[in-house]
C-alpha cells in the first residue's frame, strides 16, 4: 500500500473522532468485560466464608 492510500485510510477511520473531543475512548477495538478474579476463585472465596459461618454457627450452637 501507499503511504498516501494508508494516510488516507487512516483519516478515514477516526474522522469521527474529531466531533467528539474529550469522549474519544482510548481504543477502538471492541474489549471485552474483565472481572477482577475468574469465577473459580470467586466460587472458592464464596465456600470459605460460607462453610465457615456454618461451623462458627454449629460450634456456638454445642458451646449453649
Amino acid at each position: 500500500m501507499a503511504p498516501k492510500q494508508r494516510m488516507r485510510i487512516a483519516n478515514q477511520k477516526h474522522s469521527q473522532n474529531v466531533a467528539n473531543r474529550g469522549n474519544v475512548p482510548k481504543t477502538l477495538k471492541a474489549s471485552e468485560e474483565k472481572y477482577p478474579v475468574g469465577p473459580w476463585l470467586l466460587a472458592l472465596f464464596i465456600f470459605v466464608v460460607c462453610g465457615s459461618a456454618v461451623f462458627q454457627i454449629i460450634q456456638s450452637i454445642r458451646m449453649t
